[in-house]
């Protein structure tokens, strides 16, 4: 089964190689303005916050923060994050990496344009098909030539780059022969398996998201998907009972209402 990858451990990488990389574990961390010139890591006065915690990552702008970007958009004040995302603040770029690696030395043999699964897409977020998306129900070719399906209209871009297919129930990435690979998450690969929420980039700046809307998710914890424990019964019969002890000034006060407007029916039936 295609599964989606948990956001346990991340690293913040700084391209120039100013700082070794930075591990975002759970938690909040700062970059801003460090002593000397530049950006870097920051116990406070951040310019930016990444904010990590089991359900994905985020951007967080402070106070004075100005060109921060995330693929080239502009944040002004939060942003997602995927593994792979590039990040610019006040000019420095820094990249968002997994720990782990989805590049492989050797893949299966080809499927020979088997149907592939159209519940999994490449959605682009970046260059020249940002907002497309392409269904993998089969192979996609990626290259420059009139025959590739996702097309990178750049001279140095090879005619035939690279082919996504689905095979054996994972998303497969082939280089065919291109002279500088692709980037997934950050890494330079050739050959790739990739996940749902990995990052595919291709020629430094068309990025592509690994989505899967139509299959199953990873399951939740098990503690959170279980049923209500015995330790939570009284909690819940105790809110029962507040939102009822709640109720009853309101059913006294209907009830008053009711037996006034009878009485003052009768006075004024007998009256007349």
């Amino acid at each position: 089964m295609l599964e989606c990858r948990p956001v346990d451990s991340l690293r913040l990488r700084f391209p120039d190689r100013s700082y070794a990389d930075v591990l975002l574990g759970p938690g909040v961390h700062g970059i801003g303005r460090v002593p000397g010139g530049g950006i870097g890591p920051v116990a406070q006065d951040a310019l930016v916050q990444v904010c990590v915690d089991r359900r994905g990552a985020w951007l967080k702008t402070g106070a004075g923060a100005q060109g921060v970007h995330v693929n080239g958009r502009p944040v002004r004040r939060m942003a997602m994050l995927r593994v792979g995302d590039a990040i610019y603040v006040e000019g420095t770029e820094l990249l968002l990496l997994g720990v782990g690696s989805a590049a492989v030395d050797a893949l299966p043999a080809a499927s020979g344009g088997a149907a592939g699964d159209s519940r999994i897409l490449l959605r682009g977020v970046g260059g020249q098909h940002h907002g497309r998306s392409f269904t993998l129900d089969r192979p996609r070719l990626v290259g420059r030539g009139q025959d590739c399906d996702i097309r990178i209209d750049a001279p140095a871009f090879a005619e035939r780059h690279a082919r996504v297919e689905v095979q054996d129930d994972a998303v497969v990435l082939r280089d065919l022969g291109s002279g500088e690979g692709s980037v997934v998450n950050g890494e330079a690969v050739r050959n790739a398996v990739l996940h749902p929420g990995d990052q595919l980039v291709f020629d430094a700046h068309h990025r592509f998201v690994v989505e899967a809307p139509g299959r199953p998710g990873p399951r939740e914890p098990e503690a959170e998907s279980a049923g209500t424990s015995d330790a939570e019964q009284p909690v819940d019969a105790s809110g029962q009972a507040s939102r009822s002890t709640h109720r009853l000034p309101w059913l006294l006060l209907a009830a008053l209402l009711i037996a006034a407007a009878l009485s003052a029916l009768l006075l004024f039936g007998v009256s007349s």
